[in-house]
């Protein structure tokens, strides 16, 4: 079994890329998946939150309303903070017991854990190779404006609430340009991919 962390930068196309990745063969255990289900209704983890970040930040129906938590995190490095302290045990947990789930069914696999703040948790540490997806600044704001309707400024706040891209490349094995047109994107992973293999 190869344990493979895939991090990125916001809007960086990381998922993209997850799927790419998917597609070669690869099992994939997504962070952020995890997080969705940490947050589904009657779960410790929603209770936790509204007891640190109160009722506001709730739907009508009791559902977790992320679009608000995620401007209140992301305009507060300490609430970011206290958010991440509430979330990451379950899915670090949860990552673990479905990495080892794996590991048993099929003990050749290459396990891919799509986390953003992979690095930053250090979690990249506990990997056996990083690879890491950038994207040119400029291509970065203008797709996170975009996907998630997004005001400039608001979208250079939510890339700068992360750590810098130059930081995390002395952190990676392989790199991704995730900025690159569709088809050079699956040569870079396919490559990455069959390196992987022959490391099992």
């Amino acid at each position: 079994m190869l344990l493979v962390g895939l991090t990125g930068g916001i809007g960086s196309g990381k998922s993209q890329v997850a799927q790419i990745f998917k597609a070669l063969g690869a099992y994939l255990i997504d962070a952020d998946e995890l997080a969705h289900e940490a947050v589904q209704p009657e779960r410790p983890v929603l209770k936790r939150i509204v007891e640190a970040f109160g009722t506001e930040v709730l739907n009508s129906d009791g559902t977790l309303d992320r679009a608000k938590l995620a401007r209140l995190v992301f305009a507060d490095p300490e609430k970011r903070e206290l958010l991440n302290s509430i979330v990451h045990p379950y899915v670090f947990r949860e990552e673990e017991r479905r990495r080892k789930e794996i590991a048993q069914k099929d003990p050749g696999a290459i396990i891919l854990f799509d986390a953003a703040l992979l690095i930053e948790t250090g979690s990249d540490q506990l990997m056996d190779k990083v690879i890491l997806v950038t994207i040119d600044r400029r291509k970065q704001i203008g797709r996170i404006m975009k996907r998630d309707g997004l005001l400039r400024e608001e979208a250079v706040r939510r890339i700068e609430s992360q750590m810098p891209q130059a930081k995390k490349k002395s952190k990676a094995d392989y790199l991704i340009d995730g900025g690159q047109p569709l088809k050079t994107i699956e040569d870079q992973a396919r490559r990455i991919y069959e390196e992987l293999v022959a490391l099992v």
